[in-house]
Parts: structure tokens; sequence; C-alpha cells
């Protein structure tokens, strides 16, 4: 009796974890594509109680998107960004985005590089990693080990594994070398680059899938060979020697 009380139990409680498990909905998308051909503040205001349950949902996936990443990176940081759109110096003066938007940042100093979750119905989400804006100095300090030496890079940007998940670098590059560095050196293509990023896109049917944050999480841990390879870099002087 005992062991049937207990299978019961165990029963229930994973019915319960599968009723709230936390993902995005169809509902989160459909409201983005009602708020698309609405962008005002009227009807934004009228609707704002059903947006507010929508975010608190897409706060839940995120902080589980949060957990699954501190399973095996050091994340200390999460931001989940506002829907109201800077409009001051933008020629574009829609009020609202039509997306949610979460970035996670590594622990600093030793651990480089983040993450970004970006919601968007139409087959626009899709998830980013690596390095948006750097500041001079580390643009600087990549730059100069890629034209010391550009092996490793280049053995984990041609993995295959590694490429299934995320690809090729997309971001801004100059059209020519940098100052101070040759035109024709052989990893002048490397050297270019002002962005060190990788994306990977979802349709609406895969982000509203059960399945969605656990592939999410598959592609962030996917990503770490890059990200053990630039926190490296980013920590040491061209001899190998600690900075931190």
């Amino acid at each position: 009796m005992a062991l049937v009380k207990a299978f019961f139990v165990l029963l229930f409680k994973q019915i319960q974890n599968s009723m709230i498990t936390p993902h995005f909905s169809k509902d989160i998308l459909d409201f983005f594509k009602k708020l698309e051909k609405n962008n005002n503040r009227d009807w934004f205001n009228d609707h704002k109680p059903e947006f507010k349950k929508l975010e608190t949902q897409a706060k839940v996936a995120y902080k589980h998107i949060y957990d699954h990443l501190n399973k095996h990176d050091i994340v200390d940081g999460f931001k989940l960004f506002r829907i109201y759109r800077d409009v001051r110096f933008s020629k574009n003066k829609l009020p609202y985005k039509t997306h949610f938007g979460g970035s996670f940042s590594r622990k600093k100093p030793d651990l480089r590089g983040g993450y970004y979750v970006h919601i968007e119905p139409n087959n626009k989400s899709f998830i980013a990693t690596g390095f948006w804006q750097p500041n001079k100095e580390d643009l600087l300090r990549i730059r100069r080990e890629f034209e010391q030496d550009d092996e490793d890079i280049r053995a984990i940007l041609a993995n295959k594994k590694f490429t299934s998940v995320w690809g090729e670098f997309v971001g801004d590059e100059l059209k020519t070398a940098p100052r101070d560095f040759d035109k024709e050196h052989p990893a002048i293509d490397l050297i270019r680059k002002k962005q060190f990023i990788f994306t990977k896109n979802y349709t609406d049917k895969e982000v509203v899938s059960d399945q969605f944050i656990n592939d999410v999480n598959a592609s962030f841990i996917a990503i770490r060979p890059f990200f053990d390879y630039m926190s490296d870099v980013l920590t040491t002087n061209l001899n190998g020697e600690s900075i931190i």
C-alpha cells in the first residue's frame, strides 16, 4: 500500500512539473503581432494588464534559462530589456518594441562574453552570443592575438560540431586593415572584425515548443570552446602572462 501511495505521489509531482514548465507561449507572440499593428500609447495602455501577465511569464522562462546556464557556467547578471523604446535619437518614433530581449553576462574579470535571447513573432526570434561591442583595449588585444597566432581560433571556427550550431561570425567589420596592421596579413579577415558574434534563428513553432529552452541551453553549451579561448586571450598579455 505504501509503495502504491509513493507511486501516485511521484506521479502527481511529475504532472505538476509538466504543467508549470517554463516556456514562451503563443500568447506572447500573438500579443506582439497585435502590438505591431497598434504601436501607440492608447492601445498599449488599454492592453497593459495583458502585457504585464505575459511579461511575468517571460521572466519565468528567462529565469529558467539563467538557472540552466549556471549549471555549466557562471552567470552573474541577467537583464530583461524594457518594452519602451528610446526614440530621442531615432528616426523610428514608434514607442514600443515588439519583442522581448534578455541578456546574460558571465562573471568578470576571468570569464568573458555573454548570451542573448530574442523573442519576436513572424519567425524573427534568435539567440546570440559573443562580443557585441568590445572596448578598444579588448578589441586591440584580440586583434594582436590573431596577428600573432590565428591557429587556435581557426580550429574552433572550423570544428563541424561548432559550426553545425553557430555557423560563422556575424557583425560589423572594417573594409580594410585597422591602423598599424598589415592589410596583407594572412589573418586580416579576422583582424578587421569589430564584433565577434554568433547567432541562431528560430521559427515561431520552435519558440513555443517545450524543447525550446533545452535547445537554447544546448546551443549555449556549444559556444564554450570559443568563450574559453577568448577569456584566455583577454586575461593575458601576448606573452601569456595573466593581467588580472
